[in-house]
């Protein structure tokens, strides 16, 4: 696999540092558990981190610390945790790995030639994560975003003004990226979505169809 298209250096350092929230930590991970230039990066963050931590004065602490995280994690494990559902279908046949424990919805149809599949996820941060299945040759209306988009291809491609992307390829999109993916003719495009907002579409057209396409 040839990567060509890679996060931001200071979205990679937030998420060595674990200041990304779930869905943004999960697009993220699962393009640096592929990408061997971005794993470097982030390893070089997290032994930098270790390094300053070295020169941090200790902290006094209760005598009962160890005592009360040790109870802690007795309370976790005795917690019943309902066991995820195997997810079956198309898709699921190369998820990644780190997709594995997630719940992930039945497909739903927000536009010709598209197909949405949500992620069920744990935190409670702004963002949502999801599938995004693409039809060969979909031809995408020009957009922007109100928030932002991380997008992950695992499957297949699409291309617009920024470039090719195809498997293990990362884009990022926000209020000041304009952009018309459209998808190759050799095949389906699945990609791994996190986002936060809405898209905004350009044009007439966009203008009145814009309302029924929801992400």
């Amino acid at each position: 696999m040839t990567i060509s298209h890679h996060p931001p250096e200071d979205l990679l350092a937030d998420y060595a540092a674990g200041r990304l929230e779930e869905a943004h930590h999960l697009v993220v991970g699962v393009h640096v558990a592929e990408c061997a230039r971005c794993a470097r990066f982030v390893h070089a963050i997290e032994q930098l981190a270790g390094l300053a931590l070295e020169d941090v004065p200790p902290v006094p602490m209760a005598s009962d610390a160890f005592e009360r995280v040790l109870s802690r994690i007795d309370d976790a494990s005795e917690r019943e945790v309902p066991p995820r559902p195997t997810n079956t279908g198309e898709v699921e046949r190369d998820v990644p790995v780190a997709l594995r424990n997630y719940r992930i919805g039945k497909p739903r149809r927000v536009a010709p030639g598209l197909s949405l599949r949500p992620i069920e996820l744990s935190g409670s941060g702004k963002a949502r994560a999801f599938l995004l299945r693409s039809a060969p040759g979909t031809r995408m209306l020009e957009h922007t975003h109100t928030g932002t988009e991380l997008t992950l291809v695992l499957e297949g491609s699409f291309s617009h003004k920024g470039g090719r992307f195809g498997p293990g390829d990362f884009d990022y999109g926000d209020d000041e990226i304009d952009h018309r993916p459209i998808v190759g003719d050799e095949g389906p495009c699945v990609c791994l979505v996190a986002m936060t907002g809405d898209l905004r579409m350009h044009g007439l057209l966009g203008r009145l169809i814009g309302p029924f396409v929801r992400l």
